[in-house]
């Protein structure tokens, strides 16, 4: 089964549209979103359309709780608050509706797909260390399980190899961003793995950041927000 697993898509719907049609190029069985449609873009709505009409599997994001008040606003920072308060007003009732009632974790065709931590899923935990991804592997039983969150997209084995796949070993996989890398890179983010041969690679958009950022400003969002698209932050 080879599966295109998307994340933190972040109301980018430029960066969405172009990652679409490579994930189309790739000729997945199935695409799976593990969380962060919105919040931070200008395109809540649109983003929304596109992953329920292309994604087998969803699961909920903590900017998709905030923005249904599934997680509360103290969670986030003030540009995060910012966006999220803005994003409510504009979310429409079908979209909110799905946002409310995504699950947090979804497990299928030897894959977890959860958005932060396979450990606790709710508290939205950062694995941002390799020490603490080693920590994850106690808490998933399939090969892959796939996270975003960190927006840094990177493959860890259960034996503490990083961005290999290793034959027999579990491996965490953080898949990126679609919609707001930050490790430096401004083109997108997404992962394909193959559950039968065991394979799996990291795979970069690119994509008109000026689009999204012009889009930022027109709707009043905060000038960072723009600003950060430009240098993968």
């Amino acid at each position: 089964m080879r599966i295109a697993v998307l994340s933190d898509i972040h109301a980018n719907l430029e960066a969405l549209t172009r990652v679409l049609r490579k994930v189309y190029e790739s000729e997945p069985d199935l695409i799976a979103c593990v969380g962060d449609i919105v919040g931070y873009g200008p395109f809540p709505n649109e983003c929304i359309d596109l992953i329920r009409q292309q994604c087998a599997y969803v699961v909920l994001g903590n900017h998709d709780g905030g923005a249904v008040g599934r997680v509360p606003p103290k969670s986030f920072n003030t540009e995060g608050r910012i966006a999220l308060e803005w994003t409510r007003g504009k979310l429409s009732a079908s979209s909110r509706e799905f946002l409310q009632n995504l699950p947090t974790s979804l497990i299928s065709y030897n894959a977890t797909f959860v958005h932060a931590s396979p450990r606790s899923p709710q508290d939205w935990e950062y694995v941002a260390t390799l020490h603490t991804a080693t920590e994850m592997f106690e808490h998933f039983s399939t090969t892959y399980c796939c996270i975003g969150h960190t927006h840094i997209p990177s493959i860890v084995s259960a034996d503490g190899t990083v961005n290999s796949i290793r034959e027999g070993q579990k491996h965490l996989i953080n898949v990126g961003s679609v919609g707001q890398p930050r490790d430096g890179n401004p083109r997108a983010s997404f992962a394909l793995l193959d559950t039968e041969t065991t394979a799996a690679s990291i795979i970069r958009v690119e994509y008109d950041v000026s689009v999204t950022a012009a889009a930022i400003r027109q709707a009043g969002l905060p000038e960072f927000l723009a600003k950060r698209l430009q240098y993968g932050i």
